[in-house]
């Protein structure tokens, strides 16, 4: 029988069969003592904040990885206290990620009454007193039925049915495949007023509440007081079995108010972390004071080490003020630059155009008179808006040195970083118009040569050839002649 589970607004509608049923959402207070999640899971020595963890499982600082993609491989987290809590959430982040086709074996979620610390069901022990939700991932029975995900209750006195991969024990149960997903594959698990309900995220959106109902079980009496439980294990196939997050809630009925942090901390335990503050004030106390003594030279420099959030805005913001003053001055330095580069181009262009005169006429390649004196023109507009910018961005210079703590001269420094905007697009357009204009000169082209003559053509080259090769065979037979005649003399 198919169901669908929405949340609208403060109610949940449970759509089962076509008949729809409105409850009120119960109150959730986060259990800090039952949960975990990173980043900063662990502590220093590799511990987990109430949590301990057994056989191969490796916690980290954002993740706990509860075995890793080995053979035989197996490990598990449990809360070191129990959870006494009538009815409760727990939402859990997790990652089954492998090489193959095929996974193995699987990972469980536990409440029981006891710790299963090792064992043959996917890491934990047997016979357990409470409810197991399986992910389990390897086909046992060969139905071709797996991954699949279980609820199976004990009372204790149950060996867990490997070979039918616990079909024959399931209170509910929904074929999903959990096994390399884009994103973090989440379970939510409810227990409220005797019902469990098992709620899955399928891992291929990044939407957080994307859930579809998997199991419903009823009538579910599990014990008031148990341990909660992540194990996993490989066999002869392996995966990666990470936890990322295990969030616990304590569920509260709607209407009842919700108890006070301090109220619910048993009156033993607040006493105990009393104790513990007040010897660490001592501690603390003892310490300064023998600092003091064998560091009297010292004397309020430790003071100096922290400071007030007055301060620390204060500084921050000479901080932004300083940096605004370097980079005007930076602004400054390469306004100077282009300054004298204007001036001294300018000084070229004068000391040439006076060395022509103006009657000279242009030889080949050369700007007419004209031209250059546009071109001053044009060199002069460029230098007078670079002066003026020099002189606004020193204006604006000094008032940034002079400007106080506070907001006061936001507005008018604001002003000035305008009108060095404005400045600088008038600078770039100019220099774009005398480009332009350099550009559009048309330069004197050189005379096109003459086309190589060619000294001899193939027909006679071919004539000259022959001719060679019969006065080079007559010279050759009229010496073998002379040759001849002179052995018949001799």
């Amino acid at each position: 029988m198919a169901a669908l589970v929405t949340v609208t607004g403060s109610l949940l509608v449970l759509a089962i069969g076509g008949a729809g049923v409105a409850a009120e959402l119960p109150n959730r207070r986060f259990e800090y003592k039952y949960s975990f999640k990173g980043p900063h899971l662990v502590h220093g020595d590799g511990s987990i904040p109430f949590w301990i963890h057994t056989g191969n499982a490796i916690p980290s600082a954002d993740q706990i990885r509860i075995t890793p993609s080995l053979k035989s491989q197996k490990g598990s987290v449990w809360t070191k206290s129990k959870f006494s809590f009538e009815n409760w959430e727990i939402e859990v982040t997790f990652r089954v990620t492998g090489r193959g086709r095929v996974g193995a074996d699987g990972l469980a979620i536990w409440y029981t009454v006891d710790q299963g610390l090792d064992g043959p069901v996917f890491g934990a022990a047997d016979s357990w007193n409470g409810v197991g939700i399986f992910f389990d991932s390897f086909d046992n029975d060969g139905k071709k039925n797996n991954p699949v995900v279980l609820v199976v209750g004990n009372n204790g006195q149950y060996l867990y049915d490997h070979q039918n991969d616990g079909a024959t024990q399931a209170l509910g149960s929904c074929l999903r495949d959990f096994r390399n997903k884009p994103y973090a594959v989440r379970a939510r698990i409810i227990y409220y007023k005797k019902i469990l309900t098992v709620m899955l995220h399928n891992g291929f959106t990044p939407n957080n509440d994307d859930y579809e109902l998997c199991a419903r079980v009823e009538n579910m009496m599990l014990p008031p007081e148990g341990y909660f439980g992540i194990s996993a294990a490989t066999g002869g196939l392996a995966d990666d079995h990470d936890v990322l997050s295990f969030l616990t809630f304590r569920l509260l009925e709607p209407g009842k108010p919700v108890e006070p942090a301090d109220l619910t901390i048993p009156q033993e335990e607040k006493e105990k972390y009393r104790e513990e503050y007040e010897n660490f004030q001592q501690e603390l106390d003892k310490k300064k004071e023998e600092f003091q003594k064998d560091h009297p030279d010292m004397q309020g420099e430790a003071a100096d080490i922290f400071e007030t959030v007055n301060e620390r805005e204060l500084r921050q913001i000479f901080e932004g003020q300083n940096r605004i003053h370097l980079e005007i001055k930076q602004l400054n330095k390469q306004l100077n630059m282009i300054l004298d580069e204007q001036r001294r181009y300018v000084s070229l262009v004068t000391e040439e155009m006076a060395k022509r005169g103006t009657n000279t006429a242009p030889q080949a390649g050369q700007l007419p008179p004209g031209e250059l004196d546009n071109i001053m023109r044009y060199q002069q507009e460029v230098l007078r808006h670079v002066g003026e910018l020099k002189n606004s961005v020193t204006n604006a210079l000094n008032q940034a040195a002079q400007l106080p703590g506070g907001a006061t001269g936001s507005y008018e420094t604001i002003q000035h970083f305008h009108e060095i905007k404005e400045n600088l697009h008038t600078v770039k357009r100019d220099l774009a118009a005398l480009v332009q204009r350099n550009l559009n000169v048309e330069k004197p082209k050189c005379p096109e040569l003459p086309p190589f003559p060619s000294c001899l053509s193939t027909t006679h080259f071919f004539m000259f050839v022959a001719v060679q090769t019969v006065l080079f065979i007559g010279y050759i037979m009229y010496r073998s002649q002379q040759e001849a005649a002179a052995k018949k003399f001799f």
